[in-house]
């Protein structure tokens, strides 16, 4: 059988035996050739699974709304990262979710009514094939020893202080506020964003250089040892602000001081909320 098949298959037995209440997975979009979420509640309408590399949608976002509630998840490796780093985080229960972890060839660029055959650039740079973890696995592992690299933050590093301030200031005054990095990002669930606190207020709802500077690089430092690489963010940005790059040279940061990366795991603490006397940052005293 092939993903899909299978896919269909395990939620139509899930559901049937009533070991979970719904299945998330996705279903052929309305334009015919995308993908899109899909709710599955009644065992007859599992047929509407698929997966393909246009689904590229993180699902682990709407296991927020499933709390306490059996729940079925179709799976990449990103996703499963963000499953264990909200298990990690006490948002969601290990036993209430079954992960039904998918080996991921990469997914794909597209837009509304076409599909390319060119990776999306986080699936290029992307050395994880096979989900860390799962309850079901849909095809067949692979070799997964690849190191993780970040030869686009190298770049950026390469340039001039003043050559990498020129860039961003340029990238944030593009920003028009919509926050549909936020409600994309799996790591984003507080009941009040900071952004729209009015006490204490952290930054003004006004769309400015300064504020959308303040916005993105705040956002940023929130993610920083809990971004998982998923790169909805950026997939969803109406500007195409690269805020993966940005939230990549702290994962890359966080991995080179600490050696940890968000969500490998759903027990190891994340460090920033954590602290021991042995750690020493060569930061000075």
């Amino acid at each position: 059988m092939n993903a899909t098949e299978q896919i269909v298959a395990k939620a139509r037995e899930l559901l049937e035996s009533g070991t979970v209440e719904c299945v998330i997975g996705y279903e052929r979009a309305t334009d015919g050739v995308n993908a899109r979420p899909l709710f599955v509640y009644q065992a007859e309408e599992a047929g509407k699974l698929i997966f393909d590399q246009t689904c590229a949608h993180n699902l682990a976002k709407y296991l927020l709304n499933r709390k306490g509630k059996a729940t079925a998840i179709v799976a990449k490796p990103c996703d499963v990262r963000a499953v264990n780093l909200l298990i990690n985080e006490h948002q969601v229960e290990r036993d209430k979710v079954l992960i039904i972890g998918v080996v991921c060839p990469g997914m794909v660029e597209t837009k509304w009514g076409r599909v390319s055959e060119k990776l999306r650039q986080a699936c290029e740079l992307c050395r994880e094939h096979t989900p860390v973890v799962y309850d079901f696995l849909v095809g067949e592992p692979g070799d997964e020893e690849a190191a993780v690299e970040y030869p686009d933050v190298a770049r950026m590093e390469a340039l001039s202080i003043e050559e990498r301030r020129a860039f961003w200031e340029e990238q944030f005054s593009r920003c028009i506020r919509c926050y549909a990095c936020r409600q994309a990002c799996p790591g984003c669930y507080c009941s009040e964003c900071f952004a729209e606190r009015l006490d204490p207020l952290w930054v003004g709802i006004r769309i400015a250089p300064s504020e959308s500077w303040i916005w993105n690089t705040m956002r940023a430092f929130h993610l920083a040892g809990r971004c998982i690489g998923c790169n909805q963010c950026e997939r969803v940005c109406p500007m195409n602000i690269p805020l993966s790059l940005l939230n990549r040279k702290l994962e890359k940061e966080t991995l080179e001081l600490f050696g940890y990366r968000a969500g490998v795991d759903a027990e190891t603490p994340a460090p920033f909320a954590t602290f021991r006397k042995d750690e020493k940052l060569e930061v000075g005293e």
